[in-house]
């Protein structure tokens, strides 16, 4: 694994507070800072407890310097579950060394071992480096798909309407 300095390992509850300063470093490279509300606690929750998502810690010589969060979803058109990448982050100073590229294969693999029909995951539209980036690798954009959310008041309120 790169002459044996990077490591990756599953994430445990240990790992709560390192998840969340991942999760803000990811948060400040998109400027999206001031949207992240979650804590670690919450985390702990979701992530260990509950068990509805999963983490990847990646280290280099020993020291934690990136994460994959992600969780499975299912494709009706091809009858199976797929993986989705829900945050994969390298600290910057370790950014073009491979290791982002080791990641997502090692995801790949995951994916293919569990017998996953797919692994895809969003990516922002400014943030050409990435784009490149998983375009490198074989990614195809999904351009004719937009993406829709609902959350807050709006989720809030939609969900009044079923009642």
């Amino acid at each position: 694994m790169l002459d044996n300095k990077f490591k990756m390992r599953f994430a445990g509850e240990e790992d709560s507070s390192l998840i969340m300063y991942f999760i803000k470093e990811l948060a400040k490279y998109e400027n999206l800072l001031d949207q992240v509300v979650a804590t670690e606690e919450v985390l702990n929750e979701w992530l260990f407890k509950q068990k509805t998502a999963e983490v990847i810690i990646g280290e280099y010589e020993g020291k934690p310097i990136g994460f994959m969060l992600f969780f499975y979803n299912f494709s009706t058109f091809l009858g199976k579950a797929g993986i989705y990448l829900e945050d994969l982050y390298i600290e910057p100073g370790m950014r073009g060394k491979g290791l982002g590229k080791f990641m997502l294969q090692y995801l790949a693999q995951l994916a293919l071992e569990r017998n996953c029909g797919r692994l895809e995951w969003w990516c922002l539209n400014w943030n050409e480096p990435s784009i490149n980036f998983y375009k490198h690798l074989g990614a195809v954009p999904m351009d004719e798909w937009t993406v829709y959310r609902v959350s807050g008041e709006a989720l809030n309120q939609l969900a009044a309407k079923a009642e």
